[in-house]
Parts: C-alpha cells; structure tokens; sequence
C-alpha cells in the first residue's frame, strides 16, 4: 500500500506543529509500514520549509517523499526531484487583488498573496494573522462563503485555471490539473489518502477521486484513531 496524507489540519493543527504525542506515534507508524514494503508521501498546499516547520525533519526526511506545493514539486530524502515552472499570469494578479480587496472581512494582516513553486495561495485575512483571528475567519467564511464566492468569480474568469478552497483560510491557485492529484499519476499501486479537505472545492477533493481509498478526517486525532487500526 502506498499511504499519501495531507499535512495541516490532517496530521497537524491548523498552521501549527504536530502534537508531540502524535509525533513519535507517526514516526513509528512510518517505519513500521516501511518495513513491510508500504511507501509513505505527503501531499500537502505548503512549500518544504512550512512542512519541515510543522512536521519536523525527522519525520520528512523519513518518508519516502514529499509533494509540496499541491505536487507541483517533489522532494525525496531531501534531495529536489521536480517541479513545476508556472507563474501567475499579470492579468490574474490584479484580478485576484481586485478580488480580495472587496472582501467583507473586517480586517486584514500581511500575507494575501504568496507565490509558491507552480501555485499560489492566497488569502482575505493574511496568512500572517493571529491563530485567534484565523479561527475566526474560518468561523466567519463557514457562514459567508467568502471563499467559495470568490473561487466562483475567479473560475469564471480564467476556465482553464482551478481554484480550490485549502485549511481554514486560504484558496489554492494552479493550471487546470496541476493540483494534488499529480502524485497519484508518479505512482504506481494501490493508494490511501488522508486529507481534511476532501469536499467538493476542497484543494483534496481531486487527489480523494483518485486513490484507491480515501477517508476525510476533521484533525489529526482522527487520522490517529485510522492508523492505530492499521497498524
């Protein structure tokens, strides 16, 4: 079995550190699944260093691989395999400024637009704001739809550009296919994947229509709970 999981919000808190009682769980259930062959990845929206900063290195530079930046680049052991060369496009940059800019939220922190490796993400609220008033935005966008109505704008605009609700906060931006399903189409065997957004408009929703098995979690005590099971 090849096992994929989501990093924030699946194996972590939303934007934080994993658990350190889940830590040395998962980094055992690693090495246990690996000695019987299985292979472990993470697909997650975040560049390395965000990974690296929530997982820890240990635990990354154990797996077999890392998809960062919605698979559009692929790191194993450490060492860059591939990525992806896309940038955003002028037109769209100032679309999505527009976008933001007529948000309703109350206020906003730095960080709304950041350029990844083949993607970007962007955000009303910043990416730099405060874990307080993160929850509340997503509190906040669970009752407006902020999101959604903005990823709907935007796809009308530019059809052959996806735009995926990610974590608690932000929107994924990509080409039309360059999303998390990528890795599925490197690997070859049966697959399970672990993610937190796996609804439609979600930014796991296309990698869960590909494996061979998939199950939504709400955090990570819930992907614990799975892989006490499966192990």
């Amino acid at each position: 079995m090849i096992f994929l999981f989501d990093v924030d919000g699946t194996l972590t808190p939303a934007r934080q550190p994993i658990e350190p009682k889940f830590k040395d769980f998962f980094y055992n259930w690693v090495i246990h699944r690996q000695r019987y062959g299985d292979e472990v990845y993470f697909v997650t929206g975040s560049d390395k260093d965000k990974t690296i900063e929530q997982i820890g290195e240990k635990i990354w530079l154990q797996v077999n691989g890392s998809y960062q930046n919605c698979a559009n680049q692929l790191y194993c052991k450490g060492q860059l395999i591939k990525e992806s060369s896309w940038r955003l496009p002028d037109d769209l940059m100032w679309d999505i400024i527009d976008a933001l800019s007529e948000s309703k939220w109350y206020g906003t922190a730095r960080g709304s637009i950041e350029m990844r490796t083949g993607m970007v993400n962007i955000s009303t609220i910043g990416r730099e704001c405060s874990l307080k008033d993160r929850a509340k935005y997503y509190e906040w966008d669970k009752e407006n739809k902020e999101r959604e109505f903005i990823v709907n704008k935007l796809k009308r605009l530019y059809p052959k550009i996806d735009f995926s609700i990610g974590g608690e906060i932000s929107i994924d931006v990509y080409p039309e296919g360059k999303d998390k399903s990528q890795a599925v189409d490197d690997i070859k065997g049966n697959t399970m994947f672990f993610g937190d957004s796996c609804n439609i408009g979600g930014n796991d929703y296309s990698i869960s229509l590909k494996c061979s098995i998939y199950h939504p979690v709400k955090n990570w005590e819930e992907t614990r709970e799975i892989l006490e099971k499966i192990a």
